[in-house]
C-alpha cells in the first residue's frame, strides 16, 4: 500500500541502493513534490543467491510515486550505476540524461533489451553541461574516475545546492579527460554548497588513490622486464585511460596488441565513436597473435575478478585460441574486489600449475583505485565547505568514519545514513527523518523477483540440505528419493529404512488423521526428515507427493 509521504516543503535524500553496500546505487532527491533519481544500477550476486547473477533494489518505494518521478540522472557507466537501467527504465517512463560515453553504453543496454523506442534518451555535454527538470537544475561536473567521462552532479534547489560526488578521485594526469580544477571546485564552495552527498569507498586508506600516469610508467617498466615472453594484462574493461595506456605500453615496447573478451570489444568501440582512444593499436586476431614470436605480443584479456567465462579463466583452462605456457607472464592491473577472492585464486591456482608468472598491484605499481583516499576526501571538504555531509557508497563501516572525518574537518553536520531511510536536508536540522521500505531484487532466469522470496528462501535451504521426495499411493505405498544427501555408499539402507520410519508413522495416525491429507503429509514429511538426520546429519527439505482426490 502507498504511503503518503510527498516531499513538498523540504529537500529530501532517500538511498534505495548503495548505502550500506558497495555497488548497486539508486539514489533519489525530492523536493516540491517531486522526485529526481541518481543512477540505477545493480551489483553481481557472488553466490549468495544460487542460480542468481544480477542483483537491484527493490524500487517499490518511486515505483508506487513514479508520477512524481522527473528524470533518472547517470553520473557514469559502471555497472553499479548504470546495469538496471535495461530492467526498469522503460516501466517508469522517465527521461534518461547522460554524458556522450555513457549514453551510448546505455542506448545499447536498451537496444539489447528490446526497449530502447520505450525510454526517452537526451545527451548532456560532459564538460559543464547541464539541464532543468522539476525543481532541479542539474550541472554535470568532471572529476577523475576509473572510466570515461566520471561526473560529479551539482544539483541546484530552492532549498540549497547539492554536490553528489558520484564515484571521484583526485588525480594529476588522468590520461582522459580533464577534470574540474581545484579552483573551479573552490569557487562552488564559495558559492555556497548545502550537502556533499559522497562516496565512501576508500576512506580507511590513509594515502591518495594513485595518478593513471603512474600507472603508465608502471606498466611499461613491467612489461620491459619480460623480454622474449608472452604478456597479458587484465583490467577492468570500462577503464579507458588504462586501456590507452596499454596502447602505448605496446607501441613503445615493439609489441602487437591482442583483445579477448567481448566486454574490451564494446568499451573500444564505444569510446572511439566518443572520440577517445583515438590512436589506440589496431588488434591482431587470435591466429596472428599465436604466430608472433612470444616477445612480440602483449594480449588484453577480461577476466581479473575470475569470472569463469571471461578470458583469462578459459585461457588458464587451455579452453581459449589464446594460450599461455610456462615463463608466460600475467600483470593483473586491477584490484580485487571483496567477495571474488575464491574464484581469482582458482585461476591464479591454474595459471601457477602452468609455470606463469604472475604480477598484481601488491607487487608493481601497475594499478590505483578509482575512489578518493583520506587526502583527497579532506581535500574536497576544504574546497566546497558544505554545511552538511552525507556518506553514500560505501559499507557501514565506510559510511559510519566518513562522516567522522567530515565533522573533524569542520562541516557542521553530517548524517549517517542506510538504504531506506529519508534524509531531510533542509530547512532545518538535518537528519533521518523517515525510513520506508528497501530491498532487493535478483534476475533469477527470465523473471525479476524479491530476494527474500519462497523460491530464493527455498534453493538456499536445498543447497544447504539437500531435498528428499516422498511419493504415497492410494493405497500409502512409500517410495523415496533424495538429491544433495552424503549417502552414497549407504543410499539403498538409508531408503529402506526411512520408507520403513513413513510408514510406522502413517500407521500410527488414528481416526480422522488416517484420511485427513494434511495429517498424512506432516506425518510422512516429518518421518522421512528425522531418517535423513539420524543418517547423515542434514535436514533436507522434503516434499510429500500425495494422489490426487479420487485417483
Amino acid at each position: 500500500m502507498k504511503k503518503d509521504f510527498t516531499p513538498e516543503d523540504e529537500l529530501l535524500f532517500l538511498a534505495l541502493g548503495g548505502s550500506g553496500e558497495i555497488g548497486m546505487n539508486v539514489n533519489l532527491y525530492g523536493c516540491q513534490g517531486r522526485w529526481l533519481m541518481v543512477d540505477l544500477g545493480m551489483t553481481f550476486s557472488g553466490g549468495e543467491y544460487p542460480g542468481v547473477d544480477l542483483v537491484f533494489a527493490d524500487l517499490e518505494f518511486i515505483e508506487e510515486r513514479v508520477d512524481q518521478l522527473d528524470a533518472i540522472v547517470l553520473t557514469h557507466a559502471h555497472e553499479d550505476h548504470i546495469g538496471a537501467v535495461p530492467y526498469f527504465a522503460a516501466d517508469l517512463g522517465v527521461p534518461i540524461y547522460a554524458t556522450p560515453f555513457t549514453m551510448e553504453l546505455v542506448r545499447r543496454k536498451l537496444e539489447e533489451a528490446g526497449v530502447l523506442g520505450e525510454v526517452e534518451l537526451h545527451t548532456i555535454p560532459d564538460d559543464h553541461g547541464s539541464f532543468g527538470v522539476g525543481p532541479f537544475e542539474v550541472t554535470y561536473i568532471p572529476l577523475a574516475h576509473s572510466i570515461a567521462e566520471g561526473n560529479a552532479l551539482l544539483i541546484d534547489t530552492p532549498h540549497g545546492r547539492i554536490f553528489h560526488t558520484g564515484d571521484w578521485k583526485l588525480d594529476e594526469d588522468p590520461i582522459i579527460g580533464e577534470p574540474a580544477t581545484d579552483e573551479e571546485l573552490t569557487q562552488m564552495g564559495d558559492d555556497g554548497i548545502l550537502a556533499l552527498v559522497c562516496d565512501s569507498t576508500n576512506v580507511f586508506n590513509p594515502a591518495p588513490s594513485g595518478s593513471e600516469g603512474a600507472v603508465y610508467k608502471g606498466l611499461l617498466e613491467e612489461v620491459q622486464r619480460h623480454p622474449g615472453k608472452r604478456v597479458l594484462v587484465t583490467t577492468f574493461a570500462s577503464n579507458v585511460a588504462r586501456l590507452q595506456t596499454l596502447g602505448e605500453v605496446a607501441r613503445e615496447t615493439g609489441r602487437q596488441l591482442c583483445v579477448a573478451g567481448r566486454s574490451l570489444d564494446r568499451i573500444i568501440e564505444v569510446a572511439q565513436e566518443n572520440g577517445y582512444l583515438t590512436d589506440f593499436p589496431e588488434p591482431v586476431d587470435f591466429d596472428t597473435a599465436m604466430s608472433l614470436p612470444r616477445g612480440e605480443l602483449l594480449i588484453l584479456a577480461t577476466g581479473g575478478q575470475g569470472e569463469p567465462r571471461a578470458a583469462l579463466s578459459r585461457i588458464s583452462e587451455d579452453n581459449h585460441p589464446l594460450q599461455l605456457v610456462s615463463g608466460d607472464v600475467v600483470l593483473f592491473s586491477s584490484r580485487q574486489i571483496p567477495g571474488n577472492e575464491l574464484s581469482i585464486g582458482a585461476v591464479q591456482n591454474r595459471l601457477a600449475l602452468k609455470g606463469v608468472t604472475m604480477v598484481t598491484d601488491r607487487q608493481s605499481m601497475i594499478h590505483v583505485s578509482g575512489h578518493p583516499g583520506r587526502p583527497e576526501l579532506e581535500a574536497l571538504y576544504g574546497w566546497l565547505r558544505p554545511e552538511v555531509l552525507v556518506p553514500v557508497h560505501g559499507e557501514m563501516r565506510h559510511m559510519q568514519e566518513q562522516a567522522r572525518l567530515g565533522r573533524a574537518n569542520g562541516i557542521p553536520a553530517a548524517v549517517f545514513q542506510q538504504n531506506g531511510d529519508i534524509v531531510r536536508l533542509a530547512p532545518g536540522a538535518p537528519g533521518v527523518i523517515a525510513q520506508v521500505r528497501s530491498g532487493r531484487l535478483v534476475l533469477d532466469g527470465d523473471i525479476i523477483a524479491p530476494a527474500d522470496g519462497e523460491a530464493m528462501v527455498m534453493r538456499r535451504r536445498i543447497m544447504h540440505e539437500g531435498v528428499m521426495i516422498v511419493a504415497l499411493d492410494r493405497n500409502l505405498s512409500v517410495q523415496i528419493d533424495s538429491v544433495g544427501l552424503p549417502l552414497d555408499e549407504d543410499y539403498g539402507d538409508f531408503v529402506d529404512e526411512a520408507k520403513e520410519d513413513v510408514r510406522g508413522a502413517l500407521a500410527k495416525l488414528k481416526g480422522r488423521d488416517r484420511s485427513d491429507r494434511e495429517a498424512v503429509h506432516e506425518a510422512a514429511r516429518l518421518a522421512a526428515r528425522r531418517a535423513a538426520q539420524r543418517w547423515s546429519g542434514k535436514r533436507p527439505q522434503v516434499r510429500v507427493l500425495l494422489p490426487e482426490e479420487g485417483e
